[in-house]
């Protein structure tokens, strides 16, 4: 299996060859990523894969201020439980 293949978003199903197509077309921040490849856009809001995309980006140009444009993720209004989600509540 090659690296381009592996999964980075599971939530958007984004993988490594997304990112490195959008950086190739000018997509070189972790925000701008986000905006072309929809990675950490998913379900999870960026807890399970925004460390990822951002030490990708680290790694492409290590030379970029590790710290800028850092992602954020937007936690639900309020928790639910799966039970509350099946009710429809």
């Amino acid at each position: 299996m090659s690296t381009s293949s592996l999964l980075i978003c599971r939530c958007e199903e984004v993988r490594v060859e997304d990112l490195e197509k959008a950086y190739a077309n000018g997509a070189v921040t972790s925000r701008q990523l986000k905006m072309n490849t929809r990675a950490t856009m998913g379900a999870c809001q960026g807890r399970v894969c925004r460390h990822l995309v951002e030490a990708w980006v680290h790694e492409m140009n290590p030379l970029a201020p590790y710290t800028t444009e850092n992602l954020s993720y937007r936690p639900p209004v309020r928790p639910m439980t799966f039970g509350e989600l099946a009710k429809g509540e």
